[in-house]
């Protein structure tokens, strides 16, 4: 199996408990409310015009230029498992790295031959490049325009925006620019908090969509998604106030996270991810408290914490902190 943030199971098996807070990944724990929804999001198929409103819904909060055509999806997961099959050969493919691992775990899957990539210019000349802005685990992040030459120099480029809520000058949607090589992927459930929803978008030239929905068929999203989508994504009050609470919650993180001797070394206001003495031990410790994590296969260091949500979340997890000197 790959390995994943949110695999809360594996850390019941192990140490047992109940009333687990899962901080292993990104996915904002301050939810969007869900309204009451009609009776007929559960009754019907979900229209053409449902899915092109919420999809119309989804330009305008991203503030996505008119070039830029849209198809929303099972979550931006659904779009990354298409992807590899745009086309009708494989190439080679450049992924930036260390990142969410499913980019490269797919395009292998369906043959191609897949490289990492330590920075943009590394991917000069690739038939295919995968980059995610800001990254995930580390937060690095790479401006519109140095996203938009990178697309120059490569034949076809997918951005992974799912964690670019919170610093919306990174996007490229807004941007008056060629959008035929180029494919942005944007994550629904991870800042409105909802993820059980399933819900994400891609968003390109019109050919490109049109293969993406051929190959996704007509009902990709359920009704309860579009219903709750739509609603969500012309709240701006709510995104505008949810960043800066999750700036001030990161802040809030980073100098609590201080106390255990654990230093932030990168993440967005979503995520932080703190250089530990042992983040296989500092992951264990936390899950005595029934607090879960997210360590990486490739740093014996790094671990990734979510941010909590609830004031009864944050009282937790300061308990469960270790001392420094326990740290070590």
């Amino acid at each position: 199996m790959r390995d994943h943030g949110g695999n809360l199971d594996a850390a019941i098996a192990r140490h047992g408990g109940k009333g687990w807070i899962d901080l292993s990944t990104g996915i904002n724990r301050r939810p969007y409310p869900v309204p009451p929804l009609p009776d007929t999001v559960w009754h019907g198929l979900p229209t053409a015009q449902a899915q092109h409103d919420l999809v119309a819904a989804a330009a305008q909060a991203w503030g996505a230029a008119p070039q830029f055509a849209g198809l929303a999806l099972g979550g931006a997961q659904a779009a990354i498992q298409l992807v590899p099959h745009l086309w009708p050969q494989t190439g080679r493919a450049c992924v930036l790295a260390p990142s969410y691992n499913e980019h490269a775990a797919c395009l292998r899957a369906a043959g191609w031959d897949v490289h990492d990539s330590a920075s943009p210019g590394d991917m000069a000349g690739a038939d295919l490049a995968v980059l995610v802005n800001p990254n995930n685990p580390d937060g690095r992040c790479w401006t519109a325009k140095a996203v938009l030459e990178l697309a120059q120099n490569v034949r076809f480029l997918v951005v992974d925006e799912s964690f670019a809520d919170t610093t919306p000058d990174l996007s490229v949607l807004p941007h008056d620019t060629a959008a035929d090589n180029l494919l942005v992927l944007r994550s629904f459930g991870k800042f409105y908090g909802l993820a059980g929803l399933r819900l994400g978008f891609a968003f390109g030239a019109g050919p490109v969509i049109a293969r993406l929905a051929e190959m996704a068929g007509p009902w990709p999203i359920s009704g309860a998604a579009i219903e709750i989508g739509c609603r969500a994504l012309a709240d701006k009050p709510w995104a505008d106030a949810m960043c800066r609470q999750l700036l001030l919650d990161a802040d809030r993180a980073d100098r609590l996270l201080r106390q255990a001797g654990w230093n932030c070394i990168g993440g967005t206001s979503l995520f932080r991810l703190y250089d530990t003495p042992d983040a296989q031990a500092a992951r264990d410790h936390l899950a005595q408290h029934q607090i879960w994590s997210r360590i990486f296969p490739y740093s014996k260091r790094w671990l990734r914490l979510g941010l909590p949500g609830p004031e009864v979340e944050w009282n937790r997890l300061e308990s469960a902190l270790p001392t420094p000197s326990a740290a070590r």
